[in-house]
């Protein structure tokens, strides 16, 4: 069973900027979609953005243009660049599979936009 652990939340001024990364295990990593999601309180889980196993990328329409989706495959990683956060960004933030059958969720990063 894969597993995942994200880390890089925080509290941050609107404005600011993260980067969160997610540890997979497992030795297929390469071959996974991989996304970025987040909960507020009271609100859903939504995919806040993906990456394909062969890069290409996607994003909920309120994150774009302001986040940025990576992987390094070497590494077993991938990150969230998040810029210009603002209060309506706060959330736990978790990694899993996209377009797949969820694995296991990790314990997720909290990230906390306020001033």
């Amino acid at each position: 069973q894969v597993q995942f652990v994200e880390s890089g939340g925080g509290l941050v001024q609107p404005g600011g900027s993260l980067r969160l990364s997610c540890a997979a295990s497992g030795s297929i990593f390469s071959l996974q979609h991989m996304g970025w999601y987040r909960q507020a309180p009271g609100k859903q889980r939504e995919l806040v953005a993906g990456i394909s196993a062969g890069y290409s990328t996607n994003y909920a329409g309120s994150v774009k243009g302001r986040f940025t989706i990576s992987r390094d495959n070497a590494k077993n990683t991938v990150y969230l660049q998040m810029n210009n956060l603002k209060p309506e960004d706060t959330a736990l933030y978790l990694c899993n599979h996209w377009g797949a059958p969820p694995g296991s969720w990790g314990q997720g990063t909290q990230v906390t936009v306020s001033s």
